[in-house]
């Protein structure tokens, strides 16, 4: 695995095959998504935890449960507790619905046991 591809890993959790596959097969296109989940994911107005809150809170509102999970083991990745991602969550369901919150609940008791 490439070395941004590690610290791609410990910014998000759970790589996609998307982005091996990318650095094998089109490595110009890789080093630009890297350079892109970089800009995106580095502390700016928001800090990383925050932006990982923010991103599980869409990957349960969108009910896409790699996404999810992927984001839920980076969060632990970046010390952020259970219950911070449940008031995440909370967010979510104002504005999503009663199904994004219990899908995102359910992937969080499964990933985050405390």
């Amino acid at each position: 695995m490439p070395k941004d591809t590690k610290n791609l890993e410990h910014m998000i959790g759970k790589v996609p095959k998307f982005f091996k596959d990318l650095a094998e097969n089109d490595p110009m296109m890789y080093d630009m998504v890297m350079k892109f989940e970089g800009h995106i994911w580095d502390d700016g107005a928001l800090t990383r935890k925050t932006k990982k809150l923010i991103a599980i809170a869409i990957a349960a509102s969108l009910r896409d449960q790699h996404a999810t999970r992927a984001q839920l083991a980076g969060a632990a990745n970046l010390g952020i507790k259970k219950k911070e991602v449940e008031e995440a969550l909370r967010v979510a369901f104002l504005l999503a619905g009663m199904p994004a919150y219990v899908y995102g609940k359910a992937q969080l008791d499964e990933i985050m046991k405390e």
